[in-house]
């Protein structure tokens, strides 16, 4: 037993007063008990119950024996005070990966039921009996750590400290014991090869793992399981890779394969002393996840999506001779982005399928409608089957819960021969655990990546982290960012990129008001990437999610690029029934180069204006769709006479009205093509259609030579060059009939657009043009 200091020197008073005869016994007062802190336990003999975690038998528990697990809620806890039921979301942890989970984490089965221990309050137990082994069903995996949360019955409150995973560690298993690798291979890497999947002839395939932290330090040891050796780790030449020091490598060399056979697979890792991990191959075009793809229908996705017996955590997969696409438009000639209209697409919330199939049956809508170009919300392999996209995990690989790599490509290919264009919506600041540069270098206690990781900063030193955030000025990032970028383009024929989140490509700390700052490292690495695709052709759009300095986006769109230009506030402003001036929708308002900015009314990140309408608009407009969907028809003439790129959100034509925070901001939406049956909605759509036709058929008026003039949004005027051709724009967004003088370009007979045949005289520069409240005229000088 201790005991602490103060105590031990009052003992020895005692004791020296006890042999000085006579004198007074001092009898010191009995020191307090320090409380505690609540802490998790170590594995040193903890007490038999004790806030958090305890366990018994505590100095040693054995997968063959009972194991009892105790939790008790310390008062600042979500458990704390909580009467209902309580379970545990357990698991085997092997290889860093948690396996034999008795139920999903919203599932509650009585096995995982936790019992209130009597006598005790905010006290709860389980009991895994007969054996720890027995209990999970463990099979021959050496059981050594258990991973527990505990929770409430509908999940939302949560027992463990600070809300982190909790681990038994001090676990014997005598029966079954870990694969212990043997003495590491040196062997030089054969010449030509990439990192990733090399295929070298019809039977053979090279794998080539980079291995080499910021400090130049390697794993102990690396191998390989899979297919081609039945999953069984050994130490011969089908497992144990061979390491090539002066490449920063591991490799091995696979032969005897089949060539149309897919081929799963796994790197085993790890370091003497700590707990191996496997990763799949961060250059695999396809990785099967065994916890999302079982809910992947095979109407979207007809291929194999077995998981293999085991495999641990993402498994890449290969096959040497992947189906050939022979793409039926050889020849696509992209559109101008002087009259760019691109469509916004998020796969999941566009049809009722959610997936590339779905898509492919509206693209008669898309064509009708009049966009060229169609940009897709992420679809590289990302975490999980309902997202947005933009948590990454594989780049090579598109997302199977759209689809195959078949009906991607088929879909660009149906795209290209109806003269639309496909953007990819690419996301490379950052990515989430699983991709396995994130898992090599990994801190599982902090949940983030470590200081010696060659591709990811600690902590982002920007202010719009999200997941793990790459170091850009890493040359091992940008090789890897460029292959990829040459691969979509070469692959799937991709027409353009936009970019997310480009203002994090820094390594320079900054916050949220000094990121914006010019950043000369930031634009050279936006430049690399931006000639890299422009050496491949020099036509393919690269757009920039940006939002910097206005010196720095002027830079880069000298340098080709473009760059968004968010205009939701103006035309919410606008929706709701006020005037507005538009002119930063044009790129004449800036000092950007001739059409560099795709402006937006909305976009994937922007509240709906019609949906600000119905919850912020006078009562008037809330009660009466008919003016809602005037006001928005008003804005789409605003919006789409304007020279420059421009780009309408899923569904805008249709005056979607859901709020952005619908079942939360990233949750699912309603999908409402029966918009199309109201007719108010269907005139918005039609007003659409116009709009886009009226660039399509009259380029000249968008081009660099055009010019435009406003009045501070009562009306616009549109001159291609020598005024051959005039559009005006008059509009009134307000709840009284405005008249006033209008200024025209030239005199005679004007006609009304989006009423054909109906024409008006103008004898005079300046005509007094009345308009009711919240309607708007479109006349051009030519016929429609």
């Amino acid at each position: 037993m201790k005991y602490p200091v103060k105590s031990f020197l009052y003992l020895l008073l005692l004791l020296f007063a006890l042999s000085c005869g006579d004198d007074p016994v001092v009898t010191p007062e009995p020191e307090p008990k320090p409380k505690p802190e609540p802490e998790e336990p170590g594995t040193e003999e903890p007490a038999p119950l004790q806030d958090w975690f305890s366990w018994e038998p505590a100095a040693a528990a054995d997968a063959d024996k009972v194991l009892t697990i105790r939790f008790k809620a310390p008062k600042d806890t979500e458990l704390y005070g909580y009467t209902g039921e309580v379970y545990a979301h357990i698991g085997v942890v092997s290889e860093g990966t948690w396996k034999y989970v008795p139920a999903e984490w919203e599932e509650n089965i009585a096995k995982c039921r936790m019992l209130k221990i009597e006598g005790e309050a905010n006290a709860w137990e389980l009991e895994l009996t007969p054996s720890i082994r027995e209990w999970f069903n463990s099979e021959e995996t050496p059981v050594n750590k258990i991973g527990i949360v505990v929770r409430s019955a509908d999940t939302k409150k949560k027992g463990n400290k600070d809300g982190k995973d909790f681990f038994i560690e001090n676990i014997t298993d005598s029966k079954y014991k870990p694969f212990q690798p043997g003495v590491v291979r040196s062997g030089s890497m054969p010449a030509g090869l990439q990192h990733g999947i090399n295929m070298i002839d019809n039977s053979t395939v090279t794998l080539v793992l980079y291995d080499k932290d910021k400090y130049g330090a390697r794993k102990d040891f690396a191998h390989l399981v899979g297919d081609f050796n039945n999953w069984t780790l050994s130490n011969d030449e089908q497992s144990q890779m061979f390491r090539d020091d002066a490449a920063g490598c591991w490799w091995i060399t696979l032969t005897g394969l089949e060539p149309t056979k897919e081929y799963a697979f796994q790197y085993y890792l790890g370091n003497s002393g700590k707990e191996p991990f496997r990763v799949a191959d961060p250059y695999a075009r396809k990785v099967l996840d065994p916890n999302n793809d079982k809910y992947i229908s095979p109407s979207t996705y007809p291929e194999n999506l077995t998981y293999p017996e085991g495999a641990i955590g993402m498994v890449s997969v290969f096959k040497i001779q992947e189906e050939e696409y022979h793409w039926k438009v050889t020849d696509f000639e992209k559109p101008s982005r002087d009259n760019l209209v691109i469509y916004e697409l998020l796969l999941r919330d566009f049809t009722e399928s959610g997936d590339i199939k779905g898509a492919m049956a509206k693209l008669d809508y898309l064509q009708s409608l009049g966009v060229n170009a169609i940009e897709l919300m992420p679809v590289q392999e990302f975490d999980g089957n309902d997202s947005w996209g933009y948590n990454p995990a594989f780049f090579f690989a598109m997302d199977k819960a759209y689809g195959t790599d078949r009906m991607y490509k088929e879909f660009i290919d149906e795209c290209h021969s109806r003269g639309i264009a496909v953007i990819l919506d690419v996301v490379y600041n950052h990515a989430t655990g699983d991709n396995p540069f994130a898992k090599m270098w990994w801190d599982a206690s902090a949940d983030k990546t470590t200081a010696n990781n060659p591709y990811f900063n600690v902590d982002a030193p920007h202010p719009y982290s999200v997941f793990h955030d790459f170091n850009h000025e890493s040359e091992l990032v940008r090789t890897f960012v460029k292959r990829n970028l040459l691969f979509l383009l070469e692959e799937y024929n991709i027409d353009g990129f936009r970019f997310d989140l480009t203002k994090g490509f820094t390594q320079r700390s900054s916050t949220e008001s000094t990121a914006s700052n010019y950043d000369a490292s930031r634009i050279a690495i936006l430049k690399d990437y931006n000639q890299t695709i422009k050496a491949v052709d020099p036509d393919v759009y690269v757009i920039l999610e940006h939002f910097a300095d206005s010196r720095e986006e002027t830079e880069l769109s000298n340098d080709g690029m473009m760059v968004w230009r968010n205009n939701n506030d103006l035309f919410k402003r606008s929706a709701k029934g006020f005037q507005t001036d538009f002119s930063p929708v044009y790129y004449g308002s800036s000092d950007r180069p001739v059409n560099s900015l795709v402006s937006y009314m909305e976009s994937h990140d922007e509240e709906r204006t019609a949906y600000v309408q119905l919850s912020e608009a006078s009562t008037y407009i809330k009660n009466n769709l008919g003016v809602r969907m005037s006001l928005l028809s008003a804005n789409a003439a605003f919006f789409f006479t304007v020279p420059g790129p421009k780009m309408v959100w899923q569904f805008g034509e249709l005056g979607y009205d859901f709020s952005i925070n619908e079942n939360g901001r990233l949750g699912r939406k309603p999908i409402k093509w029966d918009y199309l049956l109201v007719p108010e909605r269907k005139e918005l759509h039609d007003t659409y259609s116009t709009l886009i036709n009226l660039r399509m058929e009259h380029g000249e008026l968008f081009n660099a030579t055009s010019t435009l003039s406003w009045s501070d949004g009562r009306y616009l005027t549109l001159s291609s060059f020598g005024k051959a051709k005039n559009v005006m724009v008059i509009a009134n967004f307000t709840d009284k009939t405005t008249g006033g003088g209008v200024s025209f370009p030239q005199t005679g007979v004007w006609h009304n657009y989006l009423e054909n045949g109906t024409t008006i005289y103008v004898p005079s520069p300046t005509m007094n043009v009345e308009l009711p409240p919240y309607s708007f005229k479109i006349y051009t000088n030519f016929e429609p």
